[in-house]
């Protein structure tokens, strides 16, 4: 049974009020709520600890509330056979680019972080606007059919874009404004209470793409000086869980950009040929099941270099910033 649950469809969202079967009242389960706790997989992916924190929860009411979601969804050892079916629930979203589409495997994938980063003018926000638009559309031509919710830490969401990306796939622009859930950060504090706020809406299991555009800005600016490295990277790693935890729980795509910094020496992990290297360190490489970088190529053409996937070969292509959004190079 506990099985059936958690393969049917997409990736079912086992919600928290059937806890309240199994001997747990409306009063915790509403405290869990409050916390933004909607699923039985994030009461189990949360340690006891965390949740004893939640104000009114006594480690009695931890443990009783533990040992039900415990029972309405497995947590231990499954046979293979049970995750293959699992992870055929993953869905990817087009690009907007079929060679780009074919070097990532069909698309950015669900129940993971893909992160791009590059340098500026090379299209990770053009790439954010066209998927905003292929999310939603239908599963044969590459969408999820599916809400789109939108963190901005830059400033540099643009509806007009959406309007004209929304007309080269044929999509009534006012119709796909209203699918997109769009959030200004206004720091690092903020961009993670957005997320902890996203959990009620992700509970619908209407979302199919959440965009962070761009995920360490903010983080910048609020940690500056050597001293405030460890603070700023251990804020990071637990924002970072957050989303791999939304990611899996809710099975939507969780798609980052990124800055990117010099390496004049280019002896960093991930530094690109021109000694330039991805924001965020380790703890970001760790976290990003896929990385992307972007770079200008000739003329108008961009460079896609997927240099981190695991499922597919490092690979690279070219693609284009059109009216319509990103596009393969004619």
């Amino acid at each position: 049974m506990t099985y059936e649950i958690e393969t049917q469809g997409r990736g079912a969202i086992i919600n928290i009020d059937e806890l309240q079967s199994h001997g747990i009242n409306v009063g915790d389960i509403f405290k869990l709520k409050t916390a933004g706790v909607y699923s039985i997989a994030t009461v189990l992916s949360m340690t006891k600890r965390n949740l004893c924190k939640i104000k009114g929860l006594s480690e009695v009411k931890v443990e009783k509330i533990k040992e039900a979601a415990g029972k309405l969804m497995n947590i231990g050892f499954v046979p293979g056979t049970i995750q293959a079916e699992i992870r055929r629930s993953v869905f990817a979203i087009s690009t907007g680019s079929k060679q780009l589409d074919e070097v990532l495997g069909g698309g950015i994938h669900s129940r993971s972080i893909s992160e791009v980063f590059g340098e500026f003018r090379c299209g990770k926000t053009q790439l954010c606007h066209t998927m905003c638009v292929t999310a939603q559309l239908p599963v044969e031509m590459g969408g999820a059919e599916g809400k789109v919710a939108y963190i901005d830490t830059e400033g540099t969401f643009r509806p007009d874009r959406i309007e004209s990306i929304a007309a080269r796939f044929g999509v009534d622009p006012a119709a796909c404004l209203e699918n997109i859930s769009y959030a200004r950060a206004l720091n690092s504090e903020h961009q993670v209470e957005l997320c902890e706020q996203l959990c009620a809406d992700l509970a619908s299991g209407s979302y199919r793409l959440i965009i962070i555009d761009s995920v360490m800005a903010c983080f910048r600016t609020d940690y500056i000086g050597r001293g405030e490295l460890n603070d700023r990277q251990q804020k990071l790693n637990q924002y970072l869980s957050l989303l791999t935890r939304l990611a899996e729980d809710y099975n939507v795509a969780v798609f980052l950009t990124n800055q990117v910094q010099s390496d004049p020496g280019a002896s960093a992990l991930f530094a690109s040929a021109d000694g330039r290297k991805p924001v965020g360190g380790h703890v970001l490489a760790h976290a990003s099941a896929t990385r992307l970088l972007l770079r200008k190529g000739r003329g108008e053409e961009r460079v896609a270099k997927l240099q981190d996937s695991p499922d597919m070969p490092e690979k690279e292509c070219v693609y284009v910033i059109s009216e319509g959004g990103i596009k393969d190079s004619e």
